[in-house]
């Protein structure tokens, strides 16, 4: 069978991996737990298996691993991070009804606690992935049988501590304050018990990161495994997070300068729209893609399953409407004269400038009420990232905006998600989840993708006083779309008949510059809002922005003042409630508390005196 990525590799090795799921199930019993594997997989092929395995938690569904008698809700768990990193955010809300999913209102509104379900199952997962990582590395020691050459042995092991990385890193962008889990720890020996979580545990995910980054090769010959460079910059990633700009850049600047992905592509910015397109996946700017597929036999479960109910009610899906745009994050897109970004804030209101005024929108209008779309001056991205009445919806044809929501919160709807219709058969899966028909997509996950890896990079060189680099690297990102007018959204040639294809037309009112030495010019604190905004708008809605403003609050170390996350959440709230929510009215963010979520008091009721609950909760 030939293998294009590891998700052909996944479905083939789920019954291996079954075998050792003995230390997930165990955790949900014990907090922390490292049974050894099965002696039935002292092989190589069972290593590798059970190395598959781990990759497998990657998209955030493992259906073998039971919770509460169950299999993990894929959306609680998702990578994706569209609950933790978007609706709780100025991002988006939870949309729907009210009714509908409700441990994830609090989530949204900052009001949760260490009761709620959705952390409980997030926090199981990270830690149950973890085990399957550091299962492999207990394992190759028991073969016996001369297969595991030191070579193989040494590289399975630094895959293994890459994902104990990935997962790790999970955990502590939401909890920051968790334990750390070795290959060394196990259940048998009841040391688990004495892991505390006395503070961050950068050091120790920087660890695993640089000694995969030391042994993985430059390519692999499945799409899906990590290399060198993946490594690298989830090193760097984690040094963001840490706040080491100094050792960040060298790493980054390698990134750029010679990168390239598992399948040996040098790293390049190609069409914005190929990130979210299935039929795209594992292109040049994907630094990690976790890799989905469907009609493979599994019944959607290794496709997408963390954005099944983030569909828009349109003419091809018509379920669930949870991770709806904000008008804040359409508002974002506007820009100036200049085609610039209008971050700057109005003293009056205390918003942003580009939030003063809303940009005109359809809601409250009924399907066949007339609207024509805004001629605000736009970022061109904006039609890439949500949808809007009356532009464009890939090939869907025209957006249907608010009628196309659930719940009557917002005109917008995601996209960024979402399938093209013309491929609809070979990149969804019919019997996703048994209920929500063509949801589950083979669009991959982006974990790192290139620009990421720029923008960091930028951050660096603010932090470093180098702003004029810090420019450069934002407008190379600016550019992608500045020089490139046919990545735009164009209007149909046929509004009524989207397989017609595409004018030249431009759907909007797009204009997009290039900084010319505005960074220097107006120093440090501009630079750093300047990129701070430009990760706002060439990531959102992609799970980012939750942990992008928990790291730039000088509350832990980061460069804006401490408050800064709290002051941009409250200040999107009251601007949003300006147009009643149901889930954010009458809400807060509580400085000093709502940077982190609590830790799921199941657990440390588990490990009475040992795993401390984060402060404020």
């Amino acid at each position: 069978m030939k293998r294009i990525g590891i998700k052909y590799i996944i479905f083939l090795a789920l019954p291996i991996v079954a075998v050792v799921s003995y230390s997930c199930h165990k955790y949900l019993n014990k907090p922390i737990v490292g049974a050894e594997s099965a002696s039935g997989l002292a092989s190589k092929a069972g290593v590798d298996g059970i190395l598959i395995g781990a990759y497998s938690m990657l998209d955030g569904y493992a259906s073998g691993s039971a919770y509460n008698g169950n299999s993990y809700t894929s959306w609680e768990t998702s990578t994706t991070n569209w609950v933790y990193g978007g609706i709780s955010s100025d991002d988006a809300y939870k949309g729907s009804n009210t009714t509908d999913q409700p441990n994830a209102a609090p989530i949204a509104n900052h009001s949760v606690d260490g009761s709620d379900e959705y952390l409980e199952e997030k926090y199981s997962f990270c830690y149950n992935a973890i085990q399957r990582a550091n299962d492999v590395i207990r394992e190759l020691p028991l073969v016996k049988d001369g297969s595991v050459t030191p070579a193989f042995a040494a590289e399975e092991t630094a895959e293994a501590q890459f994902l104990r990385g990935v997962f790790h890193l999970e955990a502590a962008k939401l909890w920051r304050n968790v334990q750390y889990v070795s290959d060394r720890i196990t259940y048998v020996a009841n040391d688990y018990q004495s892991l505390g979580n006395p503070g961050p545990i950068w050091d120790s995910i920087e660890a695993d990161f640089t000694a995969a980054m030391a042994v993985l090769p430059a390519t692999q010959s499945d799409k899906g495994r990590a290399n060198k460079y993946a490594a690298e910059a989830f090193l760097a990633k984690a040094y963001m997070f840490d706040h080491q700009y100094a050792k960040a850049l060298p790493l980054l600047t390698d990134l750029i300068t010679n990168g390239v992905t598992s399948s040996g592509a040098k790293y390049a910015l190609g069409p914005f729209s190929d990130n979210f397109d299935a039929a795209h996946r594992n292109n040049a700017e994907g630094v990690f893609q976790v890799q989905m597929t469907v009609n493979d036999g599994s019944g959607g479960q290794n496709g997408d399953q963390g954005d099944i109910l983030n569909f828009a009610a349109g003419p091809y899906t018509g379920c669930c409407g949870f991770y709806q745009p904000s008008y804040t994050l359409g508002n974002a897109f506007k820009v100036d004269v200049n085609g610039l970004p209008m971050f700057q804030i109005d003293p009056a209101t205390g918003y942003p400038q580009y939030n003063v005024t809303p940009m005109k929108t359809d809601h409250g209008l009924g399907a066949n009420d007339p609207f024509t779309p805004p001629t605000d001056a736009l970022d061109p991205r904006i039609d890439w990232t949500l949808g809007r009445r009356g532009i464009p919806y890939l090939d869907w044809g025209l957006c249907g905006g608010e009628q196309w929501s659930r719940g009557d919160v917002v005109a917008y709807n995601p996209i960024k998600n979402v399938f093209w219709h013309y491929d609809m058969g070979t990149t969804t899966d019919p019997l996703a989840q048994g209920w929500a028909a063509n949801q589950g997509t083979s669009t991959n996950y982006n974990m790192i993708r290139f620009a990421d890896v720029i923008l960091w990079r930028a951050e660096c060189y603010v932090e470093t006083s180098l702003l004029a680099l810090a420019e450069a690297d934002v407008n190379t990102v600016r550019n992608r779309m500045a020089a490139h007018p046919e990545y735009w959204v164009h209007t149909y040639v046929d509004n009524s008949d989207p397989t017609k294809g595409f004018t030249t037309t431009p759907a909007a009112n797009y204009k997009i510059g290039l900084y010319t030495g505005q960074f220097t010019l107006n120093g440090q604190s501009y630079a750093r809002n300047a990129v701070e905004m430009e990760r706002q708008l060439e990531l959102a809605m992609e799970g980012h922005r939750f942990f992008d403003l928990q790291r730039y609050d000088g509350l832990y170390g980061g460069p804006q003042p401490k408050g800064y996350m709290a002051g941009v959440i409250n200040a999107f709230i009251k601007s949003d409630t300006r147009i009643s929510n149901p889930v954010l009215n009458g809400h807060t963010f509580t400085a000093n508390r709502n940077e982190l979520y609590p830790i799921p008091t199941k657990f440390i009721d588990l490990q009475p005196g040992v795993l401390k609950q984060n402060p404020g909760y």
